[in-house]
């Protein structure tokens, strides 16, 4: 066992910060010395003296040998992974290093049709071939779950060749599929299952909330510590455990994707954000599940309102795409309000200062985290209440389901591999010109944040009357060169 109070990377960097030395290497603004007024306003000087180099005792990155793989080794332990690798770049360099680990040109990888889009990135960098599945969708929300063991499981009899399967786990939603299931499928084809576990690195440090990905038998996961846990934006971590991906092949992956120029505010951020879990975090976790519980009680009683409950409460059944809910995750359905979740997130915002994680057509979803406290939710669910008795409408419906057609109507129609596509000659055109074209772009909508288009893909009439839809409800569109939809990037 590790001493898991210690902070390697955070105390060698307190060091060297704070030794009085002529500065004659990078960043320019020799902490903080040259830094701009206005920014030294805002933020202090303090964190500009941290701002330091690959100086000889902060260790490097992507060879580590001293505080960098001493604090890794530390995080492997804490998050129940036998090797960890820092990231600075996001998740998405993680993701996108898993796929690159484990599959080359032509190589299938099968996943789900709602993954973010640094997936459908790594599809553009590795070259390999995507076999998508539909996650399980819930038609009385509008909400995708997860993809089910079954559907894992007839892809790889129709895909034997597969290289790696990927899921999402938990969604934005905060849902978890059976992925204790789908690891044994996977690894009845002795290949990896990759999770894309952004968005539950807390799930380690607490039995209420859902079992981590590693201990339900993934090879491979990538954390975004700085969305649920207390790391810096951006900061994040790759886990791996057992043998069937090679170590050596994710930190070469990495020394392409990350920066050569690492942030040590960004990796220090890691060192202590492991720390503090690893030393109070299921107290931590407590307070968080307590307060989460208090605004889910309180919304759920007010009418016109209801939350997204955890399977098997209340009578409710599970299904194989939704057995866990993370329940720091709050999302409200607003639908019976007569408002869409646009209109609700803009009242809370404006009203009651109370902002929202995203808006989707019928709901408002929000994350508890360990930075919140009692006052937040009682502004919270105070705004839910003037929202629910002041701003009801009774001549309105919103119960317009967008993502039936996505996961009912629409095919995955791949003619050219995301990577052969994105590097083909392409033309922007009007966007009632790209019928029938080939997608040279990837297009996804928020809500709901799955790629509608990727580079390779027919564009069909109803994927343009999807995305036109989604815009005039109030979201919008990113990935895409032209985010007003009027062009679309085509093969010639």
């Amino acid at each position: 066992m590790l001493d898991q109070s210690q902070t390697p990377l955070l105390d060698a960097l307190k060091a060297n910060a704070t030794r009085p030395h002529a500065s004659f290497y990078m960043p320019g603004h020799k902490q903080g010395k040259g830094i701009s007024q206005p920014l030294a306003d805002l933020l202090g000087k303090a964190v500009f003296r941290a701002d330091l180099t690959e100086l000889g005792d902060l260790d490097n990155l992507f060879a580590p040998q001293g505080v960098i793989q001493e604090a890794q080794q530390l995080a492997a332990e804490a998050f129940g992974a036998s090797q960890t690798w820092f990231l600075v770049n996001g998740s998405t360099c993680g993701i996108e290093a898993a796929i690159l680990a484990t599959c080359g040109a032509g190589d299938k990888i099968i996943l789900p049709r709602n993954v973010h889009s640094s997936t459908i990135a790594a599809l553009i960098l590795s070259g390999a071939i995507p076999v998508f599945l539909n996650p399980e969708y819930d038609s009385v929300l509008d909400i995708a779950h997860s993809i089910t063991p079954t559907a894992v499981e007839s892809a790889l009899q129709q895909h034997p060749d597969a290289k790696a399967v990927l899921t999402v786990y938990p969604t934005y939603y905060g849902v978890c599929g059976d992925l204790r299931a789908i690891a044994n499928i996977t690894h009845q084809y002795n290949i990896p299952l990759l999770v894309d576990e952004a968005h539950g690195a807390h799930f380690s440090f607490h039995p209420e909330l859902p079992t981590p990905a590693l201990a339900a038998g993934a090879d491979l996961t990538v954390q975004s510590i700085h969305k649920v846990l207390g790391a810096m934006t951006q900061a994040s971590m790759l886990h791996v455990q057992g043998n069937r991906i090679d170590g050596d092949r994710i930190s070469k992956a990495l020394q392409l994707l990350q920066s050569t120029s690492p942030s040590y505010i960004l990796l220090a951020s890691l060192d202590a954000a492991r720390q503090q879990m690893a030393l109070h975090g299921k107290m931590l976790m407590s307070q968080t599940l307590e307060l989460a519980q208090e605004a889910r009680t309180k919304i759920s009683e007010l009418p016109g309102l209801s939350v997204l409950s955890p399977p098997f409460q209340g009578g409710l059944g599970g299904s194989p795409g939704f057995v866990a809910l993370d329940k720091t995750r709050l999302t409200v359905t607003v639908s019976n309000l007569g408002l869409t979740g646009f209109t609700a997130d803009e009242i809370l915002d404006e009203k009651f200062a109370v902002t929202a994680e995203f808006p989707s057509q019928q709901h408002v979803t929000f994350i508890i985290s360990l930075g919140n406290t009692a006052a937040d939710i009682e502004q919270l669910v105070q705004g839910f209440t003037t929202l629910a008795k002041e701003y009801r409408r009774t001549d309105a419906t919103v119960k317009n389901y967008i993502l039936q057609n996505f996961f009912t109507t629409f095919g995955t129609n791949l003619y050219l591999s995301p990577r052969e596509a994105f590097f083909a000659a392409s033309e922007t055109l009007p966007l009632a010109k790209t019928c029938d074209r080939i997608c040279a772009e990837i297009v996804c909508p928020y809500p709901p944040g799955i790629p509608a288009l990727m580079p390779g893909e027919l564009i069909t009439k109803p994927v343009l009357d999807y995305l036109q839809q989604i815009q005039a409800m109030g979201g919008f569109i990113s990935g895409c060169n032209d985010t007003t939809l009027k062009t679309l990037k085509v093969l010639k």
